[in-house]
């Protein structure tokens, strides 16, 4: 019986693992794919230095600034809903899980209506005002839409990847015992916020 139970033990722990390393890769290509479009950014900007801080002042640094709090603490949140569940405290684990759908709810809420304000005064690809500007400040704002709309579509699946997490500790399908895939939903919920900390700045503080 023992050595039965010690080859299921040890099954699972190969399982855990395999899962930890699919995880890392995929964040692995993640990282590729932004890192691309920061090169591409870092490109243009040295091409069209004072378009793209002429551009960068008209965004909302005040919502910026907030969205990057907001994101910050649902790291925080995130980490803390994970080492509770650890520690076998489902409930708390469930509430900290709650409290990071929130703080992801609404920084998609404020995405929505910084974009709606540009949309509003016809800053968004393909419109004439936007077209009538210099090459520079176009560049900014298609990269600004493609940067942060992926950006914010990593949030959006990530509030689904969350979701599926509360339920599966409700229904105690994942446990203290075997948490592993709310371990790797942390890490995709650090990395969306980690690809925020540094469009943040490219963004909104460009100088």
């Amino acid at each position: 019986m023992n050595s039965y139970t010690d080859a299921a033990v040890h099954h699972v722990h190969r399982d855990d693992a395999g899962a930890k390393m699919g995880m890392w890769l995929f964040l692995f290509t993640e990282v590729l794919l932004f890192g691309g479009m920061f090169l591409v950014y870092a490109v243009y900007r040295y091409q069209h230095p004072d378009q793209f801080r002429l551009a960068a002042m008209e965004l909302n640094t005040g919502i910026g600034t907030l969205n990057t709090i907001i994101l910050l603490t649902s790291s925080l949140t995130m980490a803390l809903s994970i080492a509770s569940l650890q520690k076998g405290n489902r409930f708390l684990s469930m509430t900290m899980l709650s409290v990071t759908l929130l703080f992801a709810l609404m920084f998609m809420v404020n995405k929505y209506f910084e974009w709606s304000a540009k949309f509003s005064h016809g800053i968004y690809p393909g419109s004439p005002e936007l077209v009538n500007k210099p090459n520079g400040e176009i560049l900014f704002f298609g990269l600004y839409y493609v940067m942060t709309g992926l950006h914010a579509l990593h949030v959006l699946v990530g509030m689904i990847i969350l979701t599926f997490m509360f339920v599966f500790i409700k229904r105690n399908k994942v446990t203290s015992e075997n948490y592993v895939k709310l371990d790797n939903s942390g890490l995709y919920w650090h990395l969306v916020d980690l690809i925020w900390i540094f469009l943040f700045p490219l963004f909104y503080l460009i100088q």
